[in-house]
């Protein structure tokens, strides 16, 4: 796929067959998390690839803030759970880096696999103390945020059709909204 069509079609994915995603391609999504930038190149993150069906649905079922909104990652054959240790990062201006390194990785690993077909969904509503019990992480980690990786359906379900539209995924602001050429506008 051309990039910028990589970048343009790129959407949150909620429904996914059960078609596994061959190791090779897993391999470079993981390997675009590597070579993403961090603070002074700490790279701080660690990547959990959860595969076991009973481990993803215990995620889907236990780790959500709001009831089940994360029951949909039980039918994807990977999820990522993306994490840092905040000692091997750093703070400037007052801002912890390692939200930002995780991020930049993660989102090189999601366009990489939307290149490839593989769609995800970014995940901040979970209960962090909950994902590192299920996934025994040490206390000293941070879970920065979550995401399954599959193969979409041509269909998607009534219940991601409902989520989609809380998520509000659809709407986008006008660049003359966002951005600003050589000073704040008002």
């Amino acid at each position: 796929m051309e990039f910028e069509n990589v970048i343009l079609s790129r959407r949150s994915i909620r429904s996914f067959t059960d078609k596994e995603i061959p190791s090779q391609i897993l391999e470079k999504i993981m390997e675009a998390a590597r070579l993403s930038p961090s603070f002074q190149n700490r790279q701080c993150w660690r990547f959990i690839v959860v595969r076991d069906e009973n481990i993803r649905k215990k995620l889907a079922l236990k780790s959500g803030l709001i009831g089940k909104c994360n029951f949909f990652i039980k039918d994807a054959p990977v999820v990522v759970v993306a994490c840092a240790d905040p000692s091997k990062s750093g703070t400037m201006n007052d801002q912890d880096y390692y939200l930002v390194d995780v991020a930049i990785a993660f989102q090189q690993m999601m366009l990489t696999a939307w290149n490839y077909g593989i769609g995800s969904c970014w995940l901040a509503a979970f209960n962090e103390q909950k994902v590192k019990e299920i996934l025994e992480i040490p206390s000293k980690i941070r879970v920065v945020a979550m995401s399954p990786f599959g193969y979409p359906k041509e269909k998607t379900s009534l219940y991601d059709k409902a989520l989609k539209t809380f998520a509000g995924s659809k709407k986008r602001l006008p660049l003359e909204k966002i951005v600003c050429y050589d000073k704040w506008k008002k």
